[in-house]
């Protein structure tokens, strides 16, 4: 047995690190996460994409969580998205009539995402966006990102927006596919990655 001087630092060995995946099926899907909107809303919109490594490559076992306001910009305040039965604790799901602005979302086989959620508001200075984290293997700590939808002024004057070079912009706006659909991939490293955020 090694025994380690602990009064000396230069003894300490340090411990291994840990990623925030592979992710288990207990707990963590949720059911349903796809579909923030409540049902028949007319200010649904479809946003969806790919998550890629490095290499371009699909990732089949990451987990997207979406946060945005109402197309008012207020920011929801309704419980209730991973309701549960009082009786039998079963999972009930929306309710799908309030908006509580949130959805988690498992990439399937091709990396491929997909969520309906309402168009957002604009919130103070910043465009409209929804607010974006990618959880996934190899990282060490989750990835905080936005989604700006096209066709807003405001995009020009965004303070995050603005500040960025042109081809490093373009990864935080989605591209209209069509009237309320829109595809947003996320690329964790390597050319065209998206543009992560820091929060400190």
């Amino acid at each position: 047995m090694t025994k380690i001087d602990t009064s000396r630092p230069d003894s300490l060995l340090p411990t291994p690190s840990h990623t925030v995946g592979p992710f288990y099926g207990h707990a963590l899907p949720f059911r349903g996460g796809e579909d923030i909107a409540p049902l028949g809303h007319p200010d649904t919109v479809t946003v969806h994409g790919y998550v890629t490594d490095g290499e371009g490559d699909p990732l089949p076992d990451a987990l997207i969580e979406l946060w945005g306001p109402d197309p008012d910009g207020n920011l929801p305040t309704a419980d209730g998205s991973m309701r549960r039965d009082p009786a039998s604790g079963g999972f009930l799901g929306r309710n799908g009539v309030e908006f509580t602005g949130w959805g988690r979302i498992q990439t399937d086989a091709n990396g491929h995402w997909y969520a309906r959620t309402l168009r957002p508001g604009a919130r103070g200075r910043s465009a409209p966006y929804l607010s974006v984290c990618v959880f996934a293997r190899g990282l060490l700590v989750h990835l905080y990102t936005r989604i700006y939808l096209p066709g807003e002024a405001a995009l020009a004057s965004d303070p995050l927006l603005s500040g960025l070079e042109d081809a490093r912009r373009d990864t935080l706006i989605a591209a209209e596919e069509r009237d309320g659909t829109y595809r947003f991939d996320i690329r964790l490293q390597g050319e065209g990655e998206t543009v992560f955020l820091e929060f400190q």
